[in-house]
This record gives structure tokens, sequence and C-alpha cells, in this order.
């Protein structure tokens, strides 16, 4: 069985989902008859840009912060996770074993790309107790999403400071107005440049931050489903178990319409 890296592609509900949102706040803007320009308010995004970043920064160690980019790029883009191709691969593996013993799955592991199932492989073959190798992995899958937390903590965190700091830069909006009190012809224009800073803080948080911060939790939910199908199939494996019970256990995983769709017994004769 040779294991090819998963493709990495660009997650266009995540775009699409962007687009949409704040594309329908610009219709909504243009229907009332305004403008661009009476959203732009370069002191409004700097208080809560620059506001909400450095709130965020000492949430978190600079470590973590450094690594915002590489969470930023999960998010727009993503390894396919083909959970039917997984399970293809458990069932190969078992006849594999079954047909050759199972030190023969020491050369199929140097083909295997997923760590975690090249970690699976080599434990088994190494002859590790089945309690000892459920342990290790699920180990690695706590690990795997402490890790990925981070991120989503990031977001969610930025998602609620966005707002607070969009009414710190409405407070001193105001508070500028109420100095220029002679002016009665300029207080309107100040009200509505002082609240621009709530827009912007509300808008990030629920058109940006938090949703980045969702995609980044169902990413993870995704890959704990694979890690635990695979799981499942390498104890099975190491139990002596034939082919279509490794199926029909990691089957479980699925949806029953999923499950219905691939049907039992299809994906081991994929492998003969």
């Amino acid at each position: 069985m040779t294991s090819k890296k998963a493709p990495v592609n660009m997650d266009l509900a995540t775009v699409i989902g962007l687009l949409l949102a704040w594309g329908a706040l610009l219709i909504a803007l243009f229907m009332e008859g305004g403008s661009i320009s009476d959203l732009i308010n370069p002191s409004a995004l700097i208080i809560v840009v620059g506001g909400t970043i450095g709130a965020t920064t000492v949430a978190f160690s600079m470590k973590q912060i450094l690594g915002l980019p590489a969470i930023i790029r999960n998010a727009f883009f993503s390894k396919e996770t083909d959970l039917s191709q997984v399970i293809y691969r458990m069932v190969v593996l078992a006849r594999k074993a079954r047909q050759d013993g199972i030190l023969a799955l020491e050369e199929e592991s140097r083909r295997v790309n997923n760590k975690f199932l090249k970690m699976g492989i080599r434990l088994v073959v190494d002859g590790v107790p089945s309690e000892m190798v459920r342990e290790i992995l699920e180990t690695e899958t706590i690990s795997l999403q402490e890790r990925h937390k981070v991120g989503e903590n990031i977001f969610a965190t930025m998602g609620g400071f966005a707002p607070t700091m969009g009414i710190i830069g409405t407070v001193m909006g105001l508070i500028h107005m109420l100095s220029s009190l002679d002016e009665p012809g300029k207080m309107g224009p100040a009200i509505a440049a002082a609240f621009i800073a709530t827009l912007y803080g509300v808008a990030l948080a629920n058109l940006v931050f938090l949703p980045i911060g969702s995609k980044l939790k169902a990413r993870t939910t995704e890959e704990i489903i694979a890690y635990d199908m695979m799981l499942e199939g390498i104890l099975s494996i190491q139990a002596g178990d034939n082919p279509r019970m490794v199926e029909t256990k990691m089957l479980a995983f699925l949806p029953p319409k999923q499950r219905e769709l691939l049907g039992t017994g299809r994906l081991q004769s994929l492998g003969e």
C-alpha cells in the first residue's frame, strides 16, 4: 500500500463565508445610501485592531503569538481528510498482516506519510502490548487537541476583546465630541465617527475572529475522528481480526448515511 500525501486545498467554505458576510454588510450600506468612505476612520481602526492584538498578546506567550500565521493558514488551507480512504488503508494493512504476519507491516510503515498511523504500526510491529499502544496513541491524540486549542483560544480571545476595544474607541470619540459642545454643527459627524469604532469591533469579532476560531475547532474535530479510527484499526489488526471485521469497526465511526453509501465489504474489495 502506497500512502499519498493528502492534497492541501483552499477551504472554499471559509473564503465564501467571509465574502458573503462582508458583502452583505456593504450591500446593506449601499442600500441605505451610504458609501465606503463613511466607514473609514483610521484612528478607530488603530484602537480596535491595535488594542485587540495587544490585549491578546498579553494573554498568550510570544511563542504562541508568533505561530499565528501558521494557524491562519490552517483556517484557509486544509489537508483533505477522506475517512473512506482511512478505512481503505487500514483494511489493506489488515489483509497484509493476516497474509504475511504483523512483522510485514514494518515495510508498509515506510510508505505511510501520516505520522500517527506510522507510529501506531511501528508500535504493533515492535510487539508493544495493546494496552500500552492505546495509551501512547491516546496521549498523542490529546497532545494534538491541546496544540490545536491554542489557535482556537487565540481567535476566541480576539473575538472577545475586539467589541470591548470598539466600545473604548467610541467612548474616546464621545469624550472628544463633548469637548466641542460650543460647535453644535460638528456634533453629528463626531458622534457618527465615534460609533465607527464599535462597528469595527463588533464586525471583526463576529465576521472574522469568532468564525475562524470555530473553523479551527471543526478542523480539529475532523482530525481527531480520523485518529480515533486509525487507533481502533491498529488495535484490531494487532488483535488478529480479519479485514472485514476491521472495516466494520471503523465504519461505526461514520454517520449512518455515509456508512450506507460505502457499504460493508465494498472497501475491502477495493484492496483485492
